[in-house]
């Protein structure tokens, strides 16, 4: 069997997909990609067993069709440095050997019978389906992930909660001291549903999603879900759980609002933090009449820092301590030139919100205070 295809577009798909491969699999025969050549295309896997990702590769030229598995490794070191150019693989489904050709030389290994490789079995026909647009899902998906958990005694909290209403679709995060709900209008079913997207898999999402990448269609049941977009496939599994009532944490109505601009801010913030106290992280905000003062000590090391923000505050004044580092991942992830911190006493949460909202969608982002010594 003879094929030809773009290095650059087999090297860009293998990096992406080589992120679903763990180094010491049960199955040895996981460490490597399952080719698949078929109609003009290459489809390739590459699965840990709890998630599987296919994407596909056009080619330029196909003497037939057949099915083998290359070591990961092995593909990734032989393409990664090549410039763009054709590549010629030959492949002997037998002897299972493959001769790769390009301009100035040739690569010779083995490759695995693809029968032992595990079949991905068919999602059952008791589905709910949703669609997003790629960039939507992308941005999302995005301004999230940080605020999953890492929890062992509640694995809930360690992926991200796609909550499903004939509203909405609200996407969500929390680990406890922060927490991050996007709503998108433009994405809803008559039959509310919901299902918690594990950390993994929704990180390979983000690498693999473009701006420009169409429709992603997502079909999940209890227990996995199928998520087709441009050009490849994701099948995970899903975490079983109930996810907790995140809205009933978010404040209905914080009185005092602080407008900012937030580039200004998080400058701001990582001039303070480095004299913040190293076991604490806190960062006291003190907000009056146009004006934001943020400060940081530790007395340990008679260190602090103070510095002065010219802000929009229609609220009473008040004296209220953020985790530094959180605050600022807050931050980083909202788009918007300008903030809105919403605040209601020193012992509430601070809602963060984003100073022009994106069309058809509500982003709201929460940080609990702490505790200040004064």
């Amino acid at each position: 069997m003879k094929f030809t295809l773009s290095s650059a577009t087999l090297s860009s798909k293998l990096s992406v997909l080589s992120k679903v491969i763990m180094t010491k699999n049960a199955m040895p025969i996981l460490e490597g990609f399952l080719f698949e050549i078929g109609d003009g295309q290459l489809q390739i896997t590459a699965s840990d067993s709890e998630n599987v990702m296919k994407a596909t590769c056009p080619l330029s030229e196909s003497d037939g069709n057949g099915r083998f598995v290359v070591n990961s490794q092995t593909i990734l070191d032989a393409v990664k440095e090549l410039p763009e150019q054709p590549l010629t693989f030959e492949v002997d489904t037998l002897e299972y050997t493959v001769k790769v050709y390009y301009q100035n030389g040739n690569y010779n290994f083995t490759a695995q019978n693809a029968e032992e490789y595990p079949q991905t079995q068919p999602m059952p026909t008791n589905v709910t389906t949703i669609t997003f647009d790629a960039s939507v899902l992308l941005s999302n998906i995005s301004r999230t992930l940080f605020a999953t958990a890492q929890e062992q005694l509640r694995p809930v909290m360690n992926g991200v909660y796609f909550d499903i209403t004939p509203e909405y679709t609200a996407i969500v995060a929390s680990d406890g001291s922060k927490l991050v709900r996007n709503r998108c209008f433009a994405v809803r079913n008559e039959l509310p549903s919901s299902f918690i997207l594990p950390k993994k898999p929704a990180t390979l999402l983000k690498n693999v999603l473009t701006k420009d990448g169409g429709d992603v269609v997502i079909k999940f049941n209890d227990r996995n879900a199928v998520i087709s977009f441009s050009d490849g496939l994701l099948i995970c599994r899903l975490i079983e759980g109930r996810y907790p009532n995140y809205n009933s944490v978010i404040p209905k109505d914080n009185p005092n609002h602080l407008r900012i601009d937030r580039k200004t801010l998080v400058s701001a913030l990582r001039r303070v933090m480095p004299f913040a106290s190293e076991s604490s992280e806190l960062v006291k905000f003190k907000v009056d009449l146009g004006q934001l003062v943020i400060s940081s000590e530790d007395i340990d090391f008679a260190t602090s820092a103070k510095e002065s923000l010219i802000c929009d505050y229609d609220g009473m004044p008040m004296s209220i301590g953020f985790k530094g580092p959180a605050l600022t991942e807050i931050l980083n992830n909202i788009e918007s030139d300008d903030v809105v911190i919403e605040l209601a006493d020193p012992s509430r949460a601070g809602v963060v919100l984003p100073g022009e909202q994106p069309e058809q969608e509500e982003v709201l982002m929460l940080i609990m205070p702490m505790l200040l010594n004064d």
